[in-house]
């Protein structure tokens, strides 16, 4: 249609375009579409003689001006595409062109198309340097973003990219992580899959295969495709094409079905009605252009007379296709004739279809942002009223630089490009469901607006249904996902997504889902049976509420109240021959000692402290060598009385009470001495020993200085050999009140129990250790005051008849 300025427009009419094998000797036959008409394009191009009729028809937008137009046909080819973009830039069109005169209307302003990605990519390069605006409305390649490469290229439908990052994020949003892809093999599917793949691996997904294949390709390697579909382990599949190359997929996976599989379906195909038919895809998911309404475009595309179908071939075509009927005045065999009956409103078909438009509304916004573009440059508009100059001679660069600055609402849909010549993208989440027919039908169920924060894009606001009707959604995973408490090790050869779970090793967890890696616990934790919580270790000490600590410590206090009854019983007898015999002063001394020894062991139970560590250690080394100091007093007493007897011996002038008073204080003051330098340069002190058990804590007392502990050991060790050594050589001395032979048993007690405590004291662990230092403390504390006291108590309290002094005086009666 002429008109002062003229848009043209490139649509897929035709799939396929006539092949013809050159013999380089005759004129090549021009170029012509081949196959069935694509009514969903044929629907598209009857939107933009709509909206340009309507811009016509109006006084709002280019009062006094009419757009005219040129459409064709690229039969979604790059050779016809390039073709109809050299005619369309030299504007020879022989329905335009007068002669010699070269008009306004030869050139046209700009191009609106093509449907698909490589031809417009083809189409871009040609016209781009001409300056002359290129406005797709379905041609979503992310790369036709780069204005370097396409400076006169814009599209009111949005990039790939952000549709490529729309299903990386919803196939995340359903946590499957194992899938299959295909795509067309084009700039719309190589380029459309590259950013899908490289979204996913972003999000973790993992790509089990990725194939490649186009309509015009043998079946062999259709085939090959649909096998390695069926073979496959991911139930999910990606498909990045146009419809008419998925068409021919899904044709040969209908001949041998294969298992069920989740499709996500990219615009080009999951909302043509013409795909609905393939029942293999139920539950299909995909993103979809925004359903739109724009009023008066369906009466515009049912209004189609018989005459008004004849004036145009393709309308013909279309007419006689869908009726089965010839246009004309004859028809071939078996042919019948239209006989002007056939109503269109009738047909189940894209161009009648009668939900709402998506793609048809881009074309649509497509001729209104020209046009916008074309009333910037010609109309001024003063005191509410708009003047367009028809005559005003324009250039097709004027409308590029207008294009980047529209910025309009069209019945309620913003149009606007971004510095790329992109819009905002939004898009429907579409599912394929099975309608109360049995019939698939496509259903709205969510949007995507990616202008929206990160983790907000998503907008899910219906129940979807999945493959084979199902209301679960599908898994579609290499392993399943590893629970907190192991860790991700990755199955040798394969993608990220295939990995075994392994158990976290001793003392480490893991609290998350699929962790790639197990961390320790602090120090002072330890992981549960299941490995995913760190608790506090049990902190372990020997403590009075255990049997172990009661009964030592009904031991140590036994000991004591033994220790005082005996010294009850000889102060109560402390004038009786057996008791003043055995140096009274030095037994109550021993007494004394040997009750502070029974009652040290109840320092080492409880909660190890500062004060409790020094005093345990120090209390027990100064109240030993008391004790030991007694014994030895006596042995050297028992020594010394029988020198005494001898004629001419004064020896007990020399070992008299204050002599045997300062050996105990001398020996005693000495290992006081010791602890002091101990307690002053390094002192016992509480710890966390945390390398004994891994899953516990024992608290104990560390030495603070080991020599100052074996030093004071030694020292009592000293004394004790010193004792049995002198208490070996009086055994044998004469009279029943010789008691060396009980020191001497006392004393080999009391060596064989420390000597035995060295060897169980460093091997035992953790609490033990202290129960076999105060089992040690014990038992030699009892041997002490059962050798030395039992005996004599026995005979004051069963025997009386002994404890006189004739008896204790006769020899070898003892």
């Amino acid at each position: 249609m002429d008109g002062d300025y003229i848009i043209g427009g490139v649509f897929s009419i035709h799939h396929y375009i006539h092949t013809v094998k050159h013999n380089y000797t005759t004129m090549p036959e021009p170029l012509r579409c081949t196959g069935s008409i694509d009514t969903r394009e044929l629907r598209f191009s009857r939107a933009m003689i709509f909206a340009i009729e309507e811009i016509n028809n109006s006084t709002k937008l280019l009062p006094g001006i009419r757009l005219g137009y040129q459409i064709h046909d690229s039969c979604a080819s790059v050779p016809m595409a390039v073709q109809v973009a050299f005619q369309l830039s030299n504007g020879l069109d022989p329905v335009f062109y007068t002669g010699d005169n070269c008009s306004q209307s030869d050139t046209v302003m700009a191009i609106i198309g093509e449907s698909g990605s490589t031809p417009s990519i083809s189409m871009s390069r040609i016209i781009g340097p001409f300056n002359i605006p290129q406005v797709s409305h379905f041609a979503t390649c992310a790369c036709l973003s780069n204005k370097q490469e396409y400076p006169s290229f814009f599209r009111t439908i949005p990039s790939d990219q952000f549709q490529a990052d729309a299903l990386a994020k919803l196939v995340k949003h359903f946590g499957w992580t194992w899938i299959g892809a295909v795509r067309s093999d084009s700039e719309y599917g190589n380029n459309g899959m590259a950013s899908f793949l490289d979204a996913a691996h972003k999000e973790g997904i993992c790509v089990e295969y990725s194939e490649s294949f186009y309509r015009t390709d043998p079946r062999s390697k259709i085939q090959r495709v649909a096998d390695v579909i069926r073979r496959s382990t991911a139930t999910v599949v990606v498909a990045f094409a146009a419809s008419g190359d998925l068409m021919i997929l899904f044709e040969e996976l209908t001949q041998k079905p294969s298992p069920p599989r989740q499709w996500i379906g990219s615009e080009a195909w999951v909302t043509d009605p013409n795909m609905l038919r393939f029942t293999l895809c139920t539950g299909a998911i995909g993103f979809g252009i925004q359903q739109s309404v724009i009023p008066g475009l369906r009466d515009f595309l049912l209004d189609l007379s018989p005459t008004e179908v004849a004036q145009s071939p393709v309308l013909t075509e279309f007419w006689e296709d869908a009726f089965k009927c010839r246009l004309g005045k004859s028809a071939a065999t078996g042919e019948r004739l239209c006989d002007g009956t056939e109503d269109i409103t009738t047909l189940q078909s894209p161009y009648t279809n009668k939900q709402k438009f998506r793609i048809t509304n881009m074309v649509y916004k497509a001729v209104y942002a020209i046009a916008h573009a074309i009333y910037n440059a010609v109309c001024q508009k003063t005191n509410s009223t708009i003047h367009c100059d028809k005559l005003t001679r324009i250039e097709s660069k004027q409308i590029l630089a207008q294009l980047k600055k529209v910025n309009f609402s069209q019945n309620g849909y913003d149009v606007s490009f971004d510095a790329n010549g992109d819009p905002v993208a939004r898009y429907e989440l579409v599912n394929w469901q099975k309608s109360k027919s049995g019939s698939i039908e496509l259903v709205t169920v969510g949007l995507y607006d990616a202008s929206l924060p990160v983790g907000q894009e998503f907008h899910i606001n219906k129940n979807l249904t999945w493959v084979e009707d199902s209301t679960q959604v599908p898994s579609s995973v290499c392993s399943d996902s590893c629970p907190p408490g192991t860790r991700k090790v990755l199955q040798k050869g394969k993608p990220l997504c295939c990995y075994d779970c392994i158990p976290c090793p001793e003392g480490e967890i893991s609290n998350a889902t699929d962790s790639p890696d197990c961390f320790p616990c602090p120090k002072e934790f330890w992981p549960n049976a299941e490995r995913n919580i760190c608790f506090p270790k049990p902190v372990e000490f020997l403590s009075y509420n255990e049997v172990l600590g009661i009964i030592l410590a009904a031991f140590s206090v036994g000991g004591a109240c033994l220790a005082i009854i005996t010294a009850a019983v000889f102060f109560n007898h402390r004038t009786s021959p057996i008791v003043r015999a055995n140096n009274s002063e030095l037994s109550f001394l021993l007494l004394f000692s040997l009750t502070l020894c029974f009652l040290c062991a109840l320092t080492f139970i409880g909660t190890p402290s500062e004060w409790s560590c020094m005093l345990r250690h120090t209390a027990f080394g100064i109240t030993f060598v008391l004790c030991i100091s007694c014994v030895l007093g006596k042995t050297i007493v028992v020594l010394m009385a029988f020198k005494a007897t001898l004629p001419g011996s004064n020896v007990m002038k020399w070992f008299g009470p204050p002599q045997q008073r300062m050996t105990v204080v001398s020996f005693t003051f000495i290992q006081v001495l010791i602890c002091t330098i101990w307690l002053v340069l390094s002192p016992p002190f509480p710890m966390k020993n945390l390398t004994i058990y891994k899953e516990r804590i024992i608290l104990e007392c560390a030495l603070g200085s080991a020599v100052g502990f074996w030093a004071v050991l030694g020292y009592i060790g000293l004394l004790a050999v010193f004792c049995f050594v002198l208490a070996v050589l009086a055994r044998k001395l004469p009279d029943n009140f010789n008691e060396a032979k009980l020191i001497t048993f006392s004393m080999l007690i009391f060596c064989a129990v420390w000597i035995t405590f060295i060897p169980a004291y460093v091997s035992s662990p953790g609490k033990f250790t202290v129960a076999v230092e105060i089992f040690a403390i014990l038992a030699s504390s009892f041997g002490l005051i059962l050798c030395i006291f039992a005996p004599k108590c026995f005979i004051i309290l069963f025997k009386p008849e002994k404890n006189t002094k004739k008896h204790l005086m006769n020899k070898n009666q003892y």
